[in-house]
């Protein structure tokens, strides 16, 4: 009698298999969208509004250095608006600057210049005609290839950094690494998201794995968490090393508040990167940009600078 149960079960789960159907991405053989990166910075260095504009890829086809250069959207009318003034953005590509200065320029835009095989263009806000302003609305406005995209995003009050430091890693003792912990206090009553970066001995400054977090658990609260060091995404895996500090090396920390619609996207990107594999689940990533897909985001940013104690 036992038996009956099971095999009901079994003929249900066979049914629901059976109705089940293939999802495909419905872009996934097209090159139609634009994409938009584009970010305004305020805080301990204002940052002028910066938008990178290129094209989308199939997602079966193969790159070279030559399909990304040519991925970039030239001639395009990029404006910033903050309610009360505009501001045309300019056009800046490294292949059209002097060679002494394309390094520092491409140092500046956060790519490695040694790493670089291919032309990089931007549109700059070039005599930071807008400044980037705790509180204040930017609105992006972007006409390209008979397309017009928009989107808007708001700069976020800035959390309160009481300390940075530095203390063995967990496990076997260790005198040349060490982990990063950051105590601050999270403003209450609002949610509240964060990004950061970090650089070591002057490299470039890049976000780790997993660079976005909500106040959801510590809303309103004074917390200390660690603060793993972001590697670069061509190095080795390394168990042992990961995340850590090595004693003596120069830090840079660069610490931003972001607001959601910015948060959600990072978050769902980074899920998604995450989440691959032949039985993975498909993910839909979030994004602000009408018209396209991307980003454009307006960050609160502390920087923070010190050296990783010998012992």
């Amino acid at each position: 009698m036992k038996i009956y149960p099971l095999l009901a079960l079994l003929c249900l789960s066979l049914t629901l298999w059976t109705c089940e159907e293939e999802f495909i991405p419905p872009t996934i053989g097209t090159v139609d969208d634009l994409v938009v990166e584009g970010y305004i910075e305020a805080g301990d260095e204002p940052t002028p509004a910066l938008v990178f504009l290129s094209r989308s890829f199939p997602f079966f086809s193969r790159l070279s250095a030559e399909q990304l250069a040519n991925a970039y959207v030239r001639g395009a009318s990029v404006t910033v608006s903050d309610g009360s003034k505009t501001v045309q953005l300019t056009e800046v590509c490294l292949e059209d600057l002097p060679p002494g200065l394309q390094d520092q320029v491409a140092a500046w835009l956060g790519f490695d210049p040694d790493s670089l095989a291919f032309n990089i263009c931007a549109y700059l806000d070039v005599a930071n005609e807008l400044p980037a302003q705790t509180g204040k609305t930017y609105s992006l406005r972007i006409e390209a290839e008979g397309k017009v995209l928009t989107a808007s995003t708001t700069i976020p009050e800035r959390a309160i950094i009481d300390s940075v430091y530095f203390t063995p890693p967990p496990g076997q003792p260790n005198d040349t690494l060490a982990q990063c912990l950051v105590s601050m206090q999270d403003p209450p009553g609002i949610p509240n998201f964060y990004r950061y970066f970090t650089s070591t001995n002057g490299g470039p400054l890049r976000p780790p794995f997993g660079s976005v977090t909500d106040d959801r658990l510590f809303d309103g609260q004074s917390f200390t968490f660690p603060l793993p060091k972001a590697e670069s995404p061509t190095a080795d895996f390394n168990f042992e090393t990961f995340g850590l500090y090595r004693r003596g090396e120069e830090v840079v920390i660069k610490f931003a508040n972001i607001d959601q619609d910015h948060y959600n996207f990072w978050s769902t990107l980074e899920f998604n990167a995450a989440n691959q594999g032949p039985f993975s689940t498909y993910t839909r990533v979030d994004h602000n940009i009408q018209g396209g897909i991307g980003i454009w985001g307006g960050l609160n940013v502390r920087y923070i600078r010190t050296i990783v104690p010998e012992n």
